[in-house]
């Protein structure tokens, strides 16, 4: 076999000519668990304690954590804002996490990687309870800003 390369290298996209915009984005994840466990979850019954809280606060830090951990994402000047929220639904808690930020490049990963260290989260701390929890489901719902606008998933 010839030393020609088989592969083109990875490389990380240059934003350096595009304007910054203000740059939305929502993801959403899923996190299956036993109706007493999710109980214990909503009523504050966790013995490693607030695990909504523990959540938000780790949806927030993987936000901000997203270029050290995926190897091409951009690092950004500043995130505007971080929200990370919950909807308890039939055996599962739903986290909602919506980043924000002016810049050249959007804010998608963040989100999702915010949704992924929020779910990691619960399940850490109810994984004595519930080892057999399932997180399910990460995706983007909405993007906004950009040369491409506005997108949003069809929900249909």
């Amino acid at each position: 076999m010839s030393p020609e390369r088989l592969r083109e290298p990875v490389r990380m996209v240059d934003v350096g000519d595009k304007p910054p915009t203000k740059r939305t984005a929502l993801a959403m994840g899923r996190i299956e668990l036993p109706p007493e466990v999710l109980q214990g979850v909503l009523e504050g019954r966790i013995h490693k304690g607030d695990v909504l809280a523990v959540a938000q606060v780790a949806g927030i830090m993987g936000a901000k954590l997203t270029p050290h951990l995926v190897p091409l994402c951009h690092t950004l000047p500043g995130l505007e804002g971080v929200d990370i929220r919950f909807a308890a639904g039939e055996g599962e808690i739903v986290v909602y996490a919506e980043v924000r930020c002016t810049g050249k490049t959007g804010v998608e990963m963040e989100a999702m990687m915010a949704c992924a260290a929020a779910l990691l989260a619960i399940y850490d701390m109810c994984k004595s309870r519930s080892p057999g929890a399932v997180i399910k489901e990460i995706k983007l719902l909405e993007k906004t800003g950009g040369k491409s606008g506005r997108w949003i998933r069809d929900r249909g």
